[in-house]
């Protein structure tokens, strides 16, 4: 079955956001929303969720599911206020647990943050499915870029979040905490061993050199024909000396502190303090 895609793309933080509805009914799933956020003022705005509920609301959809590929390092999701307006469950893969383990010490946050995965209405593990509307979707756990990486095979569609780009650009960093390029490369294999003509839905785009529009959608077919960092049976040796080599040349993204503290939440803030103010810890020399 092939299910209707909705994108949408934000600007800010070159993140894809993904309405996914069964083409037989009127449910749908959200893939990586989006909550918008100011760094300098540290204000935040919900105009690209806003966008989102839009959508669903003038096509009568009815959201079941609200699915994070990851912990993002680069933008807020939007989950938590998606869900308010809209209802479904929120998702992630169950290796958050590890996620938050990790960044519960960066960010020193004591016996009261839950590293259980307990924000999430629902962990999966590789391997699990479940259903929008009568549209089946299929759960692989793809490491590398970090632990917790999910891709969700949704009819003949793969939405992958961070781990592969458009074949133009490439594959997603691996130097955070817990992200390891072989791992990466495995999962990458994986997720080219499914059928040549399924979609494949990228979490970003950047527009590599020579492209003047942004892009999102590709296939299985294409990223193994063109991936010019995977692509024509490159093999697990020379790719991982690449994305390493590659990756010590990247700065951190400029709002992976703020993501990470958000996002290991479900989308959630941090309790406020006694007098009701919401802070984010900004550790030194910590990532």
């Amino acid at each position: 079955m092939s299910p209707i895609v909705k994108a949408f793309f934000d600007t800010a933080t070159n993140t894809v956001s993904y309405v996914v509805r069964d083409p037989q009914g009127a449910s749908c799933a959200i893939v990586d929303s989006v909550l918008d956020f100011d760094h300098a003022s540290g204000r935040t705005d919900t105009a690209s969720a806003d966008a989102v509920i839009a959508h669903v609301q003038a096509e009568n959809l009815t959201v079941q599911w609200i699915l994070e590929t990851h912990v993002h390092a680069d933008h807020l999701s939007a989950a938590p206020y998606l869900q308010e307006q809209l209802g479904g469950q929120i998702g992630i893969g169950n290796q958050i647990t590890t996620v938050q383990d990790t960044f519960g010490k960066v960010f020193n946050e004591g016996t009261e943050f839950q590293r259980d995965g307990s924000q999430f209405d629902r962990l999966f593990g590789d391997g699990d499915s479940f259903h929008i509307g009568q549209l089946r979707a299929d759960v692989m756990h793809t490491p590398g870029h970090t632990p917790a990486c999910m891709t969700y095979v949704i009819g003949d569609a793969a939405f992958v979040g961070d781990t592969l780009f458009m074949p133009d650009f490439g594959t997603a960093r691996c130097d955070f905490p817990g992200g390891s390029a072989r791992d990466l490369f495995q999962s990458i294999q994986r997720i080219l061993s499914l059928p040549d003509d399924t979609r494949i839905f990228v979490g970003h785009d950047y527009k590599a050199p020579g492209r003047e529009e942004f892009a999102w959608e590709t296939t299985v077919g294409a990223q193994k024909a063109r991936n010019i960092h995977v692509g024509a049976d490159r093999d697990e040796s020379s790719f991982v000396e690449m994305r390493q080599a590659r990756d010590a040349t990247l700065g951190m993204p400029k709002l992976i502190l703020p993501s990470l503290q958000v996002n290991m939440r479900a989308g959630h803030m941090p309790e406020p303090d006694e007098q009701g103010d919401v802070m984010l810890k900004l550790p030194v020399n910590k990532i």
